[in-house]
């Protein structure tokens, strides 16, 4: 590895006659770096000449992919490759000389004061002179539309730019879900967002005298269409492109012995955890952006206000709660600024999507509903919505039970539980069919429901038991018919012996602040 830890990566397709060219004048800069090619299976066979380069350089590498998968993507590849063998800078680049060499030594020299170097084509009049009026218009057009849209004064089009992987964390580029070209403005966006520090360079762009530019109408349409995704994104989930440290479980001391929910499914409690965090990842890896978008605005303009009317009326401001099972937490947006929150789940990925929800307003809990990890008498209430129709009526008693040792005497439990004549639930049933009987999808938009409220009877046998009063219920126009929201109090003085300020089991999770 070089000196400066730095690497130069170089995807390719179909640059045959420019790749020997483009190494001689970047290692005839003499500068300390190492080079990486990314082939994504060059017809012409650019792959063989990288091939023969890295046989004669031990500091140039490659990475041969089966097919073209996508300029993004091999950006993404690149900088996962520099990650992984710690390099400090990472330059991309083109290799169809529309990225001259000569500006490598300034970019490394920037980089020094930023996070972020840009190499920008509009510093600087006439630096597009050379090209043809199609290309002029194509990039004046990206750059007049994320300068507009998304708010951002750089060249965020651009492919020629220094990052500092030592300052920008590696799973910052999860953020960053674009596969084509609109990798390089979605990523500066949540860069721009994130605040780091973004420094430009001025380059100048000669015409495209060895090659032709591969990006197609359908690509330049794609990135129009994700250009507006991009924009939309943070209004369907604020904090979307807002980068946290991720919760990992050496964060928690979450190793729970066997509980009833353990036992039943005969799984152990990393498995229980495992299953949850499978869960959240592959829902939203299935969920397209149209689902996500109608999910979203049902959830923040349905279901939130709600539960903000339910927990102002049975909380008093600044009341500590519990919400057992958080979810990503969307609906919660109004709530923390009522309410002290501690957020808890069982998944580690919910976890970290409801801090990127909310930031750091709230306690984040690493825990199970069968068992919270914390003392006694603990919160003033408790709340929790679309988790008790997921156990059977014998597991409610028990999560009931479990609220109720958490509770404060006279502390209250707001559950928001669909019923089986909910229209979310009729609408969802639809959706499931469409997706698995007809488009032979075999996708789940939620686990199993198997205890959704029957009757108010129902509500009766399962809810108003293990000493709890039924102080509040409903179900109507208010959420549009979705949840049966059922209030319950605990009336009994329980007074807290000194055996219970910790837990007695020390194998329980311990908190993670936020």
């Amino acid at each position: 590895m070089s000196e400066l830890n730095t690497l130069i990566f170089i995807p390719t397709y179909n640059e045959v006659d420019n790749v020997q060219i483009l190494y001689k004048q970047i290692r005839d800069l003499r500068l300390d770096v190492d080079l990486l090619f990314v082939d994504d299976h060059s017809p012409d066979g650019t792959g063989e000449v990288i091939d023969d380069l890295v046989r004669q350089d031990n500091h140039t590498f490659a990475i041969h992919r089966h097919g073209k998968l996508g300029i993004g993507s091999a950006h993404q590849d690149g900088i996962r490759w520099a990650y992984e063998r710690g390099y400090k800078r990472l330059i991309t680049m083109d290799c169809d000389f529309s990225h001259s060499p000569e500006y490598l030594k300034d970019f490394i020299s920037i980089s020094e004061a930023a996070d972020v170097v840009v190499g920008s084509r509009y510093l600087k009049e006439g630096s597009l002179r050379e090209w043809n009026w199609f290309r002029k218009i194509l990039t004046r057009l990206g750059h007049f539309l994320t300068l507009r849209v998304l708010g951002m004064p750089y060249d965020a089009t651009g492919a020629y730019r220094l990052y500092r992987l030592d300052k920008i964390p590696q799973k910052f580029f999860l953020l960053v879900q674009s596969k084509g070209y609109s990798f390089f403005f979605e990523s500066l966006y949540a860069l721009h967002l994130n605040q780091f520090t973004i420094k430009e360079l001025s380059i100048h762009l000669p015409g495209r005298t060895y090659g032709h530019s591969k990006m197609t109408f359908k690509d330049a349409l794609q990135s129009l269409l994700q250009l507006w995704r991009t924009y939309l994104k943070p209004y369907i989930n604020k904090n979307s492109y807002i980068y946290f440290q991720p919760l990992t479980g050496a964060d928690s001391a979450f190793m729970a012995t066997l509980d009833p929910y353990v036992q039943r499914g005969h799984l152990s409690p990393q498995q229980v955890q495992g299953e949850w965090d499978v869960y959240w990842t592959s829902k939203k890896r299935a969920t397209g952006f149209i689902y996500d978008a109608i999910a979203a605005f049902y959830r923040v303009c349905i279901i939130r206000p709600i539960l903000n009317h339910f927990i102002r009326k049975h909380f008093p401001q600044r009341a500590q709660v519990l919400h057992a099972g958080c979810g990503s937490g969307q609906v919660d947006r109004d709530v923390v600024r009522w309410v002290n929150i501690t957020a808890m789940d069982i998944s580690l990925v919910a976890l970290n999507n409801y801090r990127r929800t909310n930031g750091q307003r709230c306690r984040l809990l690493h825990g199970d509903i069968f068992q919270i990890p914390v003392p006694d008498a603990s919160f003033d209430g408790v709340y929790n919505l679309g988790v008790m129709e997921h156990f059977t009526r014998e597991e409610i008693q028990q999560i009931l039970k479990e609220f109720k040792r958490v509770l404060k005497s006279h502390g209250r439990m707001v559950l928001l539980v669909p019923p089986e004549f909910g229209l979310s639930v009729i609408f969802l049933k639809g959706v499931h069919f469409i997706l698995n009987r007809i488009l032979k999808k075999n996708i789940h938009l939620h686990p199993v429901e198997i205890s959704r409220i029957q009757s108010r009877d129902y509500v009766y046998q399962v809810y108003e038991q293990n000493g709890l009063r039924l102080v509040d219920q409903y179900f109507g126009i208010r959420d549009m018919f979705t949840y049966y929201v059922v209030v319950l109090q605990k009336d009994e003085y329980e007074e807290t012996s000194t055996a219970n300020i910790e837990p007695q089991n020390s194998s329980r999770p311990e908190a993670v602040q936020a």
